[in-house]
């Protein structure tokens, strides 16, 4: 396979800016010409290896980290916003999308938020729903913006999860009871009692209180969730400031989600959790009962691995539910999600319902070529007493399937074999497979031919 050229003009040019060269004295230092350098920032040339080498040695920076994933991130997310009928007479090219991606992200982005707002408001008209109707049509869902900000981030924040590493590496004997003594210690009364979920806290009387019927490993966690909230409050708070939230909302749900991402890099530091990752190829059950984790827990963590200088296999990590939407999604791979509506039916994670308690595998291949080994289960949580209702939940995990090696799960598979990929998109709108039988609607960029006097697997044949 040929090295992937890298087109990151951008990048190239923030780290110039950064250390504050012109154009001519950063060519000078990294010893190549003036024009030669404005090629490679305007991305009509990639990165040669000598500039490589020469970022790495004279401006210290980890090439690892010059990849264009924010880029096949961005590019997805606009092919998806154009598959929307608004779009139907204007559909730019696939190399002027990723020309956008790479030389102005901050434009492709403010397209992407103000689709997001159309979109927002066409719902709104279309369910004549008088209350939302009355908020600003500007402004993005809440939940939303928070989601779009893990996303960017590679759902790695590397502040929080170093002082998570640091509580959990102070921690000695059991974690739940480190957890309760240092909360002891900052005035908070711990106690049991059952009630309408899992914990609540009164901060006028610190007072937390914890359901006994929630398991042990929920609790623990419930407990580090309020720690965070409490005694990581100026970290979290500053985190938050960066992240310039439009809305309040949004910033209250980011909070809860900085303190969920602190209680997880507790239960599983990051060194240690990256080494147990590589010693057991990544079986989840085995990494589970090592950090008493769920099975969810342990497939998500792999997917935050993406510290610079020690990242570990970049996956993708999905969560659905039975209905088919995405409920929580990361990607450090080149697959990403649907902004909107349900993931590709062809992909095993659906199946996942049927076999509860079983891992399923999978082998895919997306339409641009990139080959997955694929992970799915089921994750159905009970609501923990007779007649409360079971919710009822699948993980996928993901990676290319070069790292198929480093994978308990990819033992057996015929990877040498074309015909064991399964084809998979990413929704229908943006897949270009023509003769899919899963087909939903039609596909973008695409001409149709509609023949009355003929039906095949669709009422239509899409034209190649």
């Amino acid at each position: 396979m040929a090295t992937q050229k890298l087109y990151v003009g951008a990048k190239l040019r923030s780290i110039r800016t950064g250390v504050g060269l012109t154009q001519k004295d950063f060519a000078a230092k990294l010893g190549i010409s003036l024009p030669y350098l404005n090629q490679m920032e305007n991305n009509n040339r990639p990165l040669s290896t000598a500039v490589l080498m020469g970022l790495a040695q004279d401006f210290g920076v980890d090439v690892t980290e010059l990849s264009a994933s924010d880029a096949d991130r961005i590019v997805s997310d606009m092919r998806e916003a154009l598959a929307d009928p608004l779009f139907a007479e204007v559909t730019p090219a696939l190399a002027d999308l990723r020309l956008a991606a790479s030389n102005a992200p901050t434009l492709a982005r403010a397209f992407l938020e103000l689709h997001r707002a159309y979109r927002q408001t066409h719902e709104r008209l279309a369910s004549l729903d008088e209350a939302l109707g009355q908020q600003s049509s500007a402004t993005p869902s809440p939940w939303e913006e928070v989601r779009d900000f893990f996303h960017y981030t590679d759902n790695y924040i590397d502040a929080v999860d170093r002082a998570a590493e640091r509580f959990a590496t102070r921690a000695t004997g059991d974690l739940a009871a480190h957890t309760q003594a240092v909360l002891a210690d900052m005035g908070i009364t711990i106690r049991m009692a059952a009630g309408d979920g899992v914990r609540s806290y009164v901060p006028e009387a610190k007072v937390l209180t914890l359901s006994p019927q929630a398991a042990p490993e929920t609790q623990r966690f419930q407990l580090l969730h309020q720690y965070a909230l409490l005694g990581q409050q100026q970290l979290i708070e500053a985190t938050l400031d960066l992240a310039r939230f439009q809305s309040d909302t949004a910033r209250e749900i980011a909070r809860i989600g900085m303190a969920n991402y602190f209680a997880g890099a507790v239960l599983m530091p990051y060194g240690r959790f990256a080494e147990a990752a590589t010693e057991t190829r990544h079986d989840l059950e085995r990494m589970a009962i090592s950090f008493g984790a769920s099975i969810e827990q342990i497939a998500h963590r792999l997917s935050t691995l993406q510290r610079p200088g020690a990242k570990g296999i970049p996956f993708f990590f999905a969560r659905v539910d039975q209905a088919g939407t995405v409920t929580k999604r990361h990607s450090a791979t080149r697959l990403q999600f649907a902004r909107f509506g349900g993931a590709c039916p062809l992909w095993n994670v659906h199946q996942a319902f049927e076999t509860p308690g079983r891992f399923l595998r999978q082998l895919a291949e997306t339409p641009d070529g990139a080959r997955y080994v694929i992970l799915a289960r089921d994750v159905s949580k009970s609501g923990g007493a007779w007649a409360r209702p079971t919710r009822r939940y699948a993980v996928s995990l993901g990676c290319e399937v070069r790292h198929a090696g480093s994978l308990v799960y990819a033992d057996g598979l015929d990877l040498d074999r074309d015909t064991a990929f399964q084809p998979i998109g990413i929704s229908c709108r943006i897949c270009e497979r023509p003769n899919c039988h899963q087909r939903a609607v039609p596909p973008l960029e695409r001409q149709l031919v509609v023949d009355p006097n003929r039906r095949g697997t669709l009422p239509y044949q899409v034209a190649q």
